[in-house]
């Protein structure tokens, strides 16, 4: 959306801003200005003169010298425009004055700088300008030749800016309007808020009653089959049309906002379209046939050509302007060539209507159109603004004595388009924002901007061009950008908590990520979409219940056609990446969910667990990721102790090296060396190792409840046993006695040594532990400590355990 300052200030008379204040001013009330263009950024010293005597020069036969009076004096300038005349009025350029660009229509950064010289021998002091040395080109000032210098009209005044004569003396900005304020799709919209901003008064155009003592009910008819697509539809007739050139101020405001002043009629539709932001069309009424408009939707495969000459294709969607025997224009998008404006119309139909925006923007994209039109009809319109803007039109058209306006307007409205009530509270808005403006204050904004309030039920009355007023946020936002963001406090919000925290979940989901970093694990993100053929590569039994996934039914291709049920794949997917690029000691960890369906096929939601999964080759083993899983456990207050039951059964790990991890009963998770044939299946070079976690079951066992106790008073006493058992027992069960028989005064045990070798006899190890003991109110006897030692002792004993002499 662009507006020229000089539009602007047409509806705000008292404005005066320069181009940055009016910038800064209005984004910072809510209406986005992206830039700005000063149209005499690169004219200087450009006035009004007019050439008093021309003669030859004597070297060049296409040379004329003309001596030009420019208001305060007479200069010399030669030129080989083939245009100019004694007594024409023209732009020149006085010595150090600078234009746009060349004759040819292209700018120069900076401008031209002119200066004075000589040509073939004779003095020129300056230049007269073409338009396009100008910066402007002949579609937007038609009345300029197509070679040569700009003439300007008699009643020009001789010596003034021949910069302000040509309007070039404006700054046109642009603007990121969004789409919930389609009033400022319209200089008048803008020019509201332009008001509102600076805090002076709005006169918006002041239209008068027209048309003569005829009815436009007996030139024309119009019914609409489809009004939710067409809420509105306005008509009006002109006749004994006269077509001819706009005035200047027109075209001007035309040409400053990048519209092609055509002639009366098409500036007239051009011209409301951006003032109002309502989109017109014109038919020729002889076209019409019946004398009938009826609004509907097309037939499906139908054709028809459009103004540019386009044959396109229609289906039943599109809303279609129709007379009594054929279409004549595709709703809110073009007109037809069937009833277009030429030079000889005689009597003429206005049309100002509202269409569903949805419609319209569906519509453009299946006939491959888009127009000014569609893009402001598509973001939806104001159908009480209609009647206004058609009624603006024939206005211009009587002023213009472009036609004869028929009395009355074919007006079809289903339903009324009411003003929205708000309920309004300043207390509540002042505790939203962190203000304290008063009531008569928010009042006075509303005021600035064309709401209403209704004391009696303290409610503000949004008008219906305001389609972004529903409750008492939306006021408080008005509130604040015309009270100015920038004076609003820093506070802190107001209520029963002013800081956030993480959830239980997400903080034991953290604390996972944070073991992993810290042991040395790098975080990695894998697809949830995978292969059928990854159950065969984890070499899954037929009957696993892994193998039950859910199919997708619109799938990228084979590979990525089912939700994984387990978070292994892309574990090892990554990790044979790292392998096959050569990078050596890789530690990798995923916090992603599974997707196991309650049934197949899929009646509701499958469940979604979230999975902890780790995964490492090169420096460290089994123990090594069994301490990084016992360390998370531990931070996460798991305080009883995790088994482990080496029959895991896993068919993907190793069968001597993996183990369920067991806590309070229930398998939460499971470890173990990735099986070598598996490893070979995903091109792994090397032992792997993984460890898999079920989240649900950990975050219902996790705590943050803490115990602190003090510092032990009294010494502690420790206990050195090492003993021989056989390679089946478990270093679990052995931890597991020494837990239930060293009683109250046990406080510790430490697992300090494992030796397998020659002085041990076959099938068997060496285990070492430190046991340490202390009691909290007595330093402990000797008689107390052993007889802890012979109930672990005896414990021991039961396993077919031997200390080692």
């Amino acid at each position: 959306m662009n507006t020229s300052l000089s539009w602007i200030k047409a509806y705000v008379p008292e404005l005066d801003v320069t181009a940055q204040e009016y910038m800064d001013a209005m984004t910072l009330t809510g209406t986005k200005v992206e830039g700005y263009e000063a149209l005499d950024a690169d004219l200087e010293k450009i006035v009004i003169g007019q050439i008093d005597k021309i003669e030859k020069h004597p070297d060049a036969d296409k040379l004329i010298i003309c001596q030009v009076n420019v208001g305060t004096e007479s200069v010399q300038i030669v030129t080989g425009a083939p245009n100019v005349k004694e007594g024409d009025k023209v732009p020149v350029v006085l010595d150090g004055g600078r234009v746009a660009g060349g004759h040819d229509g292209s700018r120069t950064p900076g401008g031209v700088k002119i200066k004075k010289g000589k040509l073939r021998g004779i003095e020129s002091c300056g230049m007269m300008c073409s338009i396009e040395e100008l910066g402007s080109t002949k579609e937007m000032y038609d009345e300029a030749p197509e070679y040569g210098i700009y003439i300007f009209p008699e009643d020009a005044v001789v010596g003034e800016s021949a910069v302000k004569a040509l309007g070039l003396d404006d700054v046109v900005h642009e603007y990121e309007i969004t789409s919930n304020r389609v009033d400022c799709y319209s200089v008048v919209g803008i020019a509201r808020e332009a008001a509102a901003t600076f805090r002076k008064p709005f006169h918006p155009p002041v239209v008068t009653a027209t048309g003569n003592d005829e009815d436009v009910n007996d030139y024309i008819k119009v019914s609409v089959e489809n009004t939710e697509l067409c809420p509105r539809y306005c008509a009006r007739v002109v006749k004994n049309i006269k077509i001819g050139p706009s005035p200047e101020w027109m075209k001007r405001r035309l040409a400053s906002v990048g519209i092609r002043p055509i002639n009366n009629l098409v500036d007239i539709t051009n011209y409301v379209m951006a003032e109002y932001g309502q989109p017109m069309h014109a038919y020729d009424l002889e076209t019409i046939a019946g004398k009938e408009i009826v609004v509907k939707t097309a037939e499906k495969g139908s054709a028809f050509v459009t103004l540019d000459g386009e044959e396109r294709t229609m289906d039943e969607s599109v809303l279609m302007i129709c007379d009594g025997e054929k279409p004549v224009g595709i709703a809110g998008i073009m007109g037809g060539e069937n009833s277009m404006i030429t030079d000889n119309v005689q009597t003429m139909l206005f049309e100002a209507a509202c269409f569903n925006g949805t419609n319209i923007r569906k519509s453009s994209k299946r006939v491959g159109l888009r127009t000014d039109a569609s893009n402001i009809f598509e973001k939806g319109l104001d159908p009480n603004n209609a009647e206004e803007a058609i009624n603006r039109a024939c206005q211009l058209v009587e002023e213009f004595a472009a036609g004869e306006v028929v009395g009355g307007m074919v007006d079809v409205y289903s339903k009324r388009k009411e003003p929205v009530r708000v309920p309004f509270d300043a207390d509540k808005i002042n505790t939203l924002l962190g203000t304290n403006v008063s009531e008569e204050e928010m009042i006075g904004y509303f005021k600035m901007i064309d709401l209403g309030y209704d004391e009696t039920t303290k409610e503000v009355i949004a008008p219906t061009f305001r389609h972004d007023l529903f409750r008492l946020a939306d006021l408080a936002e008005e509130v604040a950008r015309f009270y100015g963001y920038d004076n609003i406090p820093t506070t802190l919000p107001n209520g029963e908590a002013t800081t956030g925290k993480l959830t239980f979940k997400l903080r034991i989901e953290q604390i996972a990520r944070d073991i992993a970093e810290f042991c040395g694990y790098s975080q990695g993100m894998t697809y949830s979409f995978e292969s059928p053929k990854v159950f065969d590569k984890l070499l899954l039994a037929q009957d696993d219940p892994a193998r039950n996934a859910i199919q997708i039914r619109n799938p990228l291709g084979e590979d990525f056609s089912v939700m994984r049920t387990t978070s292994l794949n892309g574990m090892l997917v990554s990790l044979a990446t790292n392998y096959n690029r050569r990078n050596k000691g890789v530690k990798l960890y995923e916090m992603g969910n599974i997707y196991l369906p309650k049934q197949l096929p899929l009646t509701e939601l499958p469940q979604e667990r979230m999975q902890f999964t780790l995964g490492m080759y090169g420096d460290g083993d089994f123990f090594n990721m069994k301490g990084v899983v016992e360390e998370f456990l531990e931070k996460i207050g798991m305080t009883k102790k995790e088994t482990y039951d080496p029959n895991a059964g896993k068919t993907f790990l190793h069968p001597g090296r993996q183990a369920n991890i067991i806590y309070d009963g229930n398998v939460i998770g499971f470890l173990g060396e990735v099986h070598p044939e598996v490893a070979d299946n995903y091109g792994i070079g090397e032992r792997a190792y993984v460890a898999v976690l079920d989240m649900p079951y950990i975050v219902e066992a996790a705590t943050f409840d803490r115990k602190y106790e003090g510092i032990a008073k009294y010494p502690a006493t420790t206990r050195d046993i090492s003993m021989v058992m056989k390679k089946e027992i478990l270093v679990g069960q052995v931890e597991e006695i020494i837990a239930q028989r060293g009683g109250k005064i046990l406080e510790s045990y430490e697992l300090f040594d494992l030796y397998e070798g020659a002085q041990i006899k076959s099938g068997h190890k060496s285990v070492a532990y430190k046991i340490v003991f202390r009691a909290n109110d007595r330093t402990l006897t000797d008689d107390e400590v052993s007889g802890a030692m012979k109930k672990i002792l005896n414990g021991l004993e039961g396993l077919g355990i031997e200390l080692r002499q």
